[in-house]
């Protein structure tokens, strides 16, 4: 950031209008002397040491040191009735230049960047006039060296404010306050604060909380403080807490996403098996007698959104899922048949690719119930293996497909990470 900083600052430099220098000073046994300077073109503006610190509890501070410029124009003199022109060529040195950026946020939770303080200093100017009253030469530069200085000085952090302001800040509002995930979700990523620096490094807190696009509703648990660790090799470090995943599975089952049917068509045709009567009243004798012989379908649902954890072993969640199985009628009604509780330990690997967190899920240990049947009692542990293989050859696919195109971090416009790792704290 810095050096694209420095390079766009050198070339708006480079293109310093300078306002035209005139005015009259007196010599002893010569009279007054009327001098102007014109058609005054900055050649160049070189900015060749620079650093880039940051400030606690202000943002950042920019100090360019060394830096120079070339100036060439015109300039006349009229000494009684006498005239001279010519022209000049001026070298500017030992420039320097401060600049504090201060960062705050708008009412939209974007960041903002404004210049605090900006100063300049020049140390030495050299010019070399061709005419033939360069015998004035001594006594001109004196009278104009303080003018174009301060001239100068002034250009200079009016520029800085200004490209601040045009090109600095609007990129800064290229962080997305929102992103749009789906048609169902979008996720928040507001600052919730001003950006605050430290003497290490810049902190932004932002919301990281999904949302139904529907009906956009409160979050029914509160966020978790956030730390980071105390190293500081890496360049750029982002940290979720649980809360931005619960509000994923918060917003999804507001806006009835985590709402999964199978039917027989879904099934791989490597699965020996069919969703039909047939196929489960081997476990269910009720079915053949009440539903000979008809396709069925299964209706998986939570009663609430999926809760989440984080560990220093990665991430786990233990959902709460209803399955309502139907037979399907020969009119397309459904007939409900049984309603099971299926209780699952479930873990998810995390990953970032291309800027976007990706996640995948593995199934454990899965236990089942009855909580109601309209086809009479039955042993609920004989469905364990069906209940198994549909989970992992249906439901666990499709969610991950899902979770595989992501969600995407708040970057700024042309970012990448590079070299990511990911990391799990309790």
């Amino acid at each position: 950031a810095h050096q694209q900083g420095i390079t766009i600052l050198e070339k708006e430099l480079a293109q310093l209008k300078l306002p035209d220098i005139s005015g009259d000073f007196r010599i002893r046994h010569v009279g007054k002397v009327h001098y102007g300077i014109s058609s005054m073109d900055l050649r160049s503006f070189h900015l060749p040491h620079s650093r880039i610190s940051l400030v606690p509890n202000v943002g950042l501070q920019v100090a360019i040191s060394n830096a120079f410029a070339e100036v060439d124009g015109n300039w006349r003199v009229k000494i009684q009735k006498s005239r001279d022109r010519g022209s000049f060529d001026l070298k500017v040195e030992n420039i320097y230049i401060k600049i504090n950026l201060k960062l705050g946020s708008d009412t939209s939770g974007k960041p903002t960047i404004d210049t605090s303080d900006c100063s300049t200093r020049i140390s030495k100017v050299r010019v070399h006039f061709s005419g033939k009253f360069g015998w004035l030469y001594n006594l001109f530069h004196d009278a104009v060296e303080s003018r174009f200085r301060k001239i100068l000085e002034n250009k200079v952090c009016t520029n800085v404010v200004s490209s601040v302001h045009s090109e600095l800040q609007p990129y800064l509002q290229t962080l997305p306050v929102t992103a749009r995930i789906d048609a169902m979700a979008g996720i928040d990523y507001s600052l919730v604060a001003p950006p605050t620096a430290t003497a290490q490094a810049l902190d932004a807190y932002l919301k990281g909380e999904f949302f139904s696009l529907a009906h956009r509703s409160a979050v029914p648990f509160p966020p978790l403080p956030l730390a980071f660790p105390p190293d500081h090799d890496r360049m750029v470090y982002f940290a979720a807490s649980s809360y931005f995943f619960n509000t994923a599975g918060f917003a999804y089952h507001a806006a009835g996403a985590l709402v999964f049917e199978i039917t027989d068509s879904m099934i791989p045709k490597d699965v020996e098996f069919h969703l039909t009567t047939s196929t489960f009243s081997a476990f269910v004798p009720q079915l053949e007698k009440m539903y000979p012989d008809m396709p069925m379908k299964l209706r998986l649902s939570t009663l609430s959104a999926p809760f989440l954890s984080i560990g220093p072993g990665g991430l786990s969640l233990k959902p709460v899922v209803d399955v309502q199985a139907y037979a399907i009628l020969p009119n397309s009604t459904l007939a409900p048949l049984f309603l099971l509780t299926l209780v699952s330990n479930v873990s998810a690997v995390i990953d970032i690719k291309s800027s976007h967190i990706v996640g995948s899920l593995n199934v454990g240990r899965m236990k089942l119930s009855l909580k109601h049947s309209d086809v009479g009692t039955f042993q609920v542990r004989t469905l364990q293996s069906i209940m198994n293989i549909l989970a992992s050859s249906i439901l666990l696919p499709r969610l991950n497909a899902r979770l595989e195109q992501g969600f995407p971090l708040p970057l700024l416009d042309r970012i990448q990470l590079s070299n990511v790792l990911v990391r799990f704290h309790q």
